[in-house]
């Protein structure tokens, strides 16, 4: 397990509900053949941007499926595992072995605040369980976060916890992990920070929002790595961020979807009601669209076309 590698562009999908909330999957198929078609083939399901704390075992059973189908067998699908206790944690994470999962995405329990040695306890627990490869996934808007010193013994220590998706929005645990000369899977899971990982050499992979519904801006920003002074670099970093702050005006999900619609995706829906306001706040970030499909048109990305 410790030589599985998880590298390059991974899309956070989306997961698009119906007025009864079950999976739409019908919309889910667009989303995943929106990123296929542009050149993503690795897929992170039922984290933060899938709205984990709502999934059902039936329902993640149902998005695996959907994207796997629309992926093809080669594609690497990670799977979120988050709730708020180990029982469901420890459910979801038999779906997505049965569903053929690469690994698991292992967020914090969520709602109560909790101590370092009660999350490795956690994750040790559900390590010892789980039997696919994991990833811990450090959430601190959402979750008690990660220290260093925990996820740097967690991955020493436990040989199927191979490395983490960071979205604390802070470079400090992937920046241990390399001068400590951890072997680890070092993933990105916040946009924003993405350009200076790169620049750093940090980070093995991105685990993207953006991905999802503009693949163009990660991929170029991805492509011109390793030429971080470069004018491509450049652009492609600064269009994130524009993006970032209007994003965050949003919960994340809401923001992605409105931006999935723009690109007609597919509709937005919500698992709960939009205000009025809300509603037209979101023309702030769909009248951006065209302007910023017109600069990505500019964006070179040849080792990924």
């Amino acid at each position: 397990m410790a030589n599985l590698q998880i590298q390059g562009i991974i899309a956070a999908v989306l997961s698009p509900r119906l007025a009864d909330d079950s999976i739409d999957s019908q919309a889910l198929t667009r989303i995943a053949a929106f990123a296929v078609e542009h050149g993503i083939s690795s897929f992170a399901v039922n984290g933060a941007t899938g709205e984990f704390c709502l999934a059902t075992p039936e329902q993640l059973r149902t998005m695996l499926s959907v994207v796997r189908s629309v992926a093809g067998d080669h594609a690497t699908i990670l799977c979120g595992v988050g709730s708020a206790g180990l029982a469901q944690t420890l459910a979801l994470s038999k779906v997505a072995l049965d569903e053929g999962a690469a690994a698991l995405l292992l967020s914090m329990p969520y709602f109560f605040p909790y101590e370092q040695d009660d999350l490795e306890a956690f994750c040790r627990a559900v390590a010892n369980s789980a039997k696919l490869p994991i990833l811990l996934y450090n959430l601190p808007s959402f979750t008690s976060g990660l220290e260093e010193e925990t996820v740097c013994r967690l991955i020493r220590d436990v040989p199927n916890i191979i490395g983490i998706k960071d979205s604390s929005r802070s470079l400090k645990i992937l920046r241990a992990i390399t001068q400590k000369q951890i072997a680890a899977c070092r993933i990105v899971g916040h946009d924003g920070v993405l350009a200076q990982a790169l620049d750093e050499e940090i980070c093995d992979g991105v685990i993207s929002g953006i991905a999802g519904v503009f693949p163009e801006v990660i991929q170029s920003l991805y492509a011109h790595r390793s030429s971080s002074g470069s004018g491509d670099f450049h652009l492609a970093k600064q269009l994130v961020e524009e993006m970032i702050p209007l994003l965050d005006s949003f919960p994340a999900p809401w923001a992605l979807k409105w931006i999935a619609e723009a690109r007609g995706i597919t509709r937005a829906t919500f698992a709960q009601p939009v205000s009025p306001r809300r509603a037209q706040d979101s023309r702030r970030i769909m009248d951006l669209i065209p302007q910023w499909q017109a600069r990505i048109a500019s964006f070179s990305v040849p080792s990924l076309r």
